[in-house]
């Protein structure tokens, strides 16, 4: 398995790429060429043809979730690549209008425009994109810590609600180090995207995670994950995006914890 930083919060120093808050990652595992998520604009595209990503031979795109940070960027995509052929992996509330103090923040696309530009697989359950990769769907609630309080509003079924973010899922590469996660934010909550991992493969050693997840205050839900993560033994740890400094700080305490920049490139 091959992973890149196509985007994300930060840059490394020296290195000339470009940030935004978002979350973009090429993936190669087996022989499939992945885009998981997307960005929130065209840096995705910029700065894969910086770092050498030939984005017309991807063979999939996977979705965490349908926030505009993690999905805006594919309005770029397809108008500057034609796509047919290349599958996406999404939750089916993933294209749902989401809303958030009066700012829309979904997917620029419907799940029947999506449908006319590639190839779209929903699956609210596991699904495998290789043998060695997977698509984990739903994420069962397994950790009473990990609460779902919510971000803005959904429109489903016709009506406007609060929304829990259901869609929120992660991918799973098997490594020959263990199992790799790959998470966007994590609303569905780390810990349980961790066990469900452990579940769906049959196999408890976590090589590492990359992502983000959705950890900002000193509180209960931080320390209580620390001890989980730390108890997991993870081998190496890429929290990002939407992990905040004082949460990092506290992780750091417990655990080493690696940076996590544009350019950055690992292989298990």
């Amino acid at each position: 398995m091959k992973l890149q930083v196509l985007v994300d919060n930060n840059t490394y120093i020296d290195h000339y790429y470009l940030g935004e808050p978002g979350v973009s990652y090429y993936v190669e595992i087996d022989d499939k060429k992945i885009l998981f998520d997307a960005g929130y604009s065209d840096i995705m595209i910029r700065n894969a043809h910086s770092l050498g990503v030939d984005l017309k031979k991807i063979t999939h795109i996977v979705l965490s979730h349908g926030h505009d940070d993690h999905s805006k960027g594919l309005k770029y995509l397809f108008s500057q690549f034609s796509l047919p052929n290349a599958t996406l992996v999404a939750h089916p509330g993933c294209f749902a209008p989401r809303w958030e103090q009066g700012r829309y923040i979904g997917s620029p696309f419907s799940e029947e425009e999506i449908a006319k530009l590639c190839l779209y697989q929903p699956s609210r359950t596991p699904c495998y994109i290789s043998e060695n990769c997977c698509f984990l769907g739903e994420i069962p609630s397994s950790n009473p810590f990990e609460e779902r309080p919510g971000t803005g509003t959904v429109l489903l079924d016709g009506k406007e609600v609060p929304d829990r973010v259901l869609d929120d899922s992660a991918v799973v590469c098997r490594t020959g180090k263990g199992l790799f996660i790959i998470t966007g934010c994590s609303h569905s909550g780390i810990c349980n995207i961790v066990e469900y991992a452990r579940q769906v493969f049959g196999c408890s050693r976590i090589a590492g995670i990359i992502g983000g997840f959705h950890l900002f205050d000193a509180d209960a839900r931080l320390y209580k994950t620390i001890d989980f993560l730390e108890s997991s033994s993870v081998e190496s740890m890429y929290p990002c995006h939407c992990v905040s400094l004082r949460a990092k700080a506290e992780m750091m305490k417990h655990m080493e914890i690696k940076e996590v920049g544009v350019g950055l490139s690992l292989q298990f």
